[in-house]
C-alpha cells in the first residue's frame, strides 16, 4: 500500500487541517483541559489517603517528592510530546508510511530512555535524595516510594507515548478516559495496600505503577481495535539514525523544557522556606490553585501543537497562524476571568486547602495572588508560542525560553531571599513569564514571515 493511500478515519481520529479552527482547537481543548483538572484533584485524593491512613510522616514523604516527580516524569512527558509532533507532522502531510516509520522509532527511543532513567536513578536513589535534604526519619519512606517509581518508569514511558499518538492523530478524548479510569483504580489500590495490605508508602508507589500500566495496556488495546493507521508492521521498524536524530532534535529540547521548569520551582520553594511554616503553607496552597488555573493555558498549548503540526505538515502556514491569532483571542479573554477571579476570591479559594481560621496562611495566599495576578495574559501567552514553535518543528529555541524563565527567576530570588518581603519573592514568577517570550515570540513572528511554498517540507526545519 502506498504511503499516500487515502485511511478511513475513525470516530475520535480528527484531521485539523480542514474546518473552522476556533472549533476544532475548542473541541480538542476541552477534553485535555478535563484531563488536567482530574490530573489535579488525582493528586489531591492520593496525599489525603496517605495522610489519613498512614499519617503525617508518610505525607510528607510522598508530598515532599513532588518536585522530583516532575523532574522525573516530565522528562518522559516532554520526550513523548516532542516525538508526537513528527507524527503530527506526517499525519497532515499524508505520508502515512512514514507516519508509522516514526512511530517504531519513537517506541525505541521511549524504551531506551525508560531504562536508561531506571537503572541510573535507582542506582542513585538514596544520592539524590541526600543532596535534596531529606531527614534520617523520613529517608526510608521516601527511599521506598521512589525506587517504585523508577522501577515503574516503562509504563509511565508507555502511556505517555501512546497517548501522545492518538492526540497527533487528533484524539484527545480517549487518553482522558484512560486517565480517569487510572486515577480510579490508583485511589482503589492506595486504600487497598494501605489498608488490607498493610503495605505503607510502598503500597502508594505499587498502586501509581500499577494504575499506569493498566492505562497503558488500554489504550494499546483501544489504537489495535480503533485506529489501523497505527498498525505497524515489520519494516516500520527498520532503523534509521536519521529518523531518530530528527525525534531527539524535538523531544529533548521539549523535556529539558519540562525539567529547567522543575528545577525553577525547586529554587523558589527554597526561598519561600526562608520565611518559615506560614509563608511555605500559604505558597504551597497557592501553587496548588494557581496550578488548576493555568490548566486551560496547558490545554490550549497541547492542541495548538497538534493542530500547528497537522497544518504545517500539510503546507497550510496561514492556516497554522489563523490558529495561533484565534487561541491568543480565547487566552487574553480567559485570563482577564482569571486575574479577575483571583483577585476577588483567591481567600476564599484558598479555603478549599486551608481553615479559614489560618488566617495568616490565607493572607500570604492572597498576597501572592495580589503580586502575579496581572500577569496571566503573558502566563497564557507561553504556551502559545512555544507550542506553536514545537508543532512548526522547532524544538531550540522554546527550550531557550525555558532557560530565560529560570536565569530570570533565579535573578530574582538571589536578589530579593532573605532581604525584603515575600512579596519580592512573589515577584520572581511575572519576571520569569515575561522573559520566556523574549525568544519565542520574536522567532515564531520570523518563522510564519516565511513564503507560504517553503512549508511542503516539515521535517527539514528541526
Amino acid at each position: 500500500m502506498s504511503e499516500n493511500t487515502k485511511v478511513k478515519a475513525t470516530k475520535t481520529m480528527h484531521d485539523m487541517t480542514e474546518g473552522s479552527p476556533v472549533k476544532l482547537i475548542i473541541q480538542f481543548m476541552i477534553p485535555m483541559f478535563l484531563g488536567n483538572i482530574f490530573q489535579q484533584f488525582y493528586n489531591i485524593a492520593d496525599s489525603i489517603i496517605a495522610g489519613q491512613f498512614l499519617g503525617v510522616r508518610a505525607l510528607a514523604a510522598i508530598g515532599s517528592t513532588g518536585s522530583l516527580m516532575f523532574f522525573v516524569t516530565g522528562w518522559l512527558n516532554g520526550l513523548s510530546s516532542g516525538f508526537a509532533i513528527l507524527v503530527a507532522q506526517w499525519f497532515g502531510a499524508k505520508q502515512y508510511d512514514r507516519m508509522r516509520h516514526y512511530v517504531a522509532m519513537s517506541i525505541y527511543l521511549s524504551v531506551g530512555f525508560a531504562l536508561i532513567m531506571t537503572i541510573g536513578l535507582g542506582t542513585a536513589n538514596e544520592s539524590i535524595l541526600r543532596l535534596m535534604n531529606f531527614s534520617d526519619e523520613i529517608m526510608p519512606d521516601v527511599k521506598a516510594y521512589m525506587g517504585i517509581i523508577y522501577a515503574g518508569l516503562i509504563v509511565t514511558a508507555a502511556y505517555n507515548s501512546l497517548a501522545a499518538f492518538l492526540r497527533a492523530l487528533g484524539d484527545s478524548r480517549s487518553p482522558l478516559y484512560f486517565l480517569i479510569i487510572s486515577a480510579v483504580i490508583n485511589v482503589l489500590l492506595d486504600v487497598a495496600l494501605i489498608i488490607y495490605g498493610g503495605m505503607g508508602v510502598e503500597g502508594c508507589g505499587y498502586a501509581t505503577v500499577i494504575a499506569q500500566g493498566i492505562s497503558a495496556v488500554l489504550c494499546f488495546i483501544y489504537i489495535v481495535k480503533k485506529f489501523p493507521i497505527l498498525h505497524l508492521k515489520k519494516e516500520n521498524f527498520q532503523f534509521s539514525f536519521q529518523a531518530c536524530g530528527r525525534l531527539l532534535a524535538l523531544g529533548i529540547p521539549m523535556a529539558l523544557q519540562f525539567s529547567i521548569t522543575a528545577i525553577g520551582t525547586i529554587i523558589v520553594q527554597g526561598a519561600v522556606n526562608v520565611y518559615g511554616e506560614d509563608y511555605m503553607a500559604g505558597f504551597s496552597a497557592a501553587g496548588k490553585l494557581q496550578n488548576i488555573v493555568a490548566t486551560i493555558y496547558i490545554a490550549f498549548g497541547a492542541t495548538l501543537a497538534t493542530y500547528v503540526g497537522q497544518n504545517w505538515g500539510a503546507g497550510k502556514l496561514e492556516r497554522v497562524k489563523q490558529g495561533v491569532k484565534y487561541t491568543q483571542i480565547m487566552v487574553l479573554i480567559y485570563s482577564v476571568f482569571a486575574m479577575f477571579v483571583v483577585f476577588f476570591f483567591s481567600k476564599y479559594m484558598t479555603w478549599l486547602f486551608i481553615s479559614p481560621s489560618e488566617t495568616a496562611v490565607v493572607n500570604v495566599s492572597v498576597l501572592y495572588f495580589r503580586t502575579v495576578f496581572w500577569c496571566y495574559p503573558f502566563l497564557g501567552s507561553i504556551f502559545i508560542y512555544r507550542n506553536a514553535l514545537q508543532g512548526l518543528g522547532y524544538g531550540l529555541v522554546p527550550m531557550l525560553g525555558g532557560v530565560f524563565e529560570l536565569v530570570a527567576r533565579s535573578a530574582i530570588v538571589m536578589f530579593v531571599a532573605g532581604r525584603t518581603t515575600f512579596a519580592g519573592v512573589c515577584l520572581s514568577d511575572p519576571a520569569a513569564w515575561l522573559a520566556a517570550l523574549i525568544p519565542l515570540v520574536p522567532y515564531y513572528i520570523h518563522v510564519t514571515r516565511q513564503p507560504e511554498g517553503e512549508c511542503h517540507h516539515p521535517t527539514r526545519r528541526i
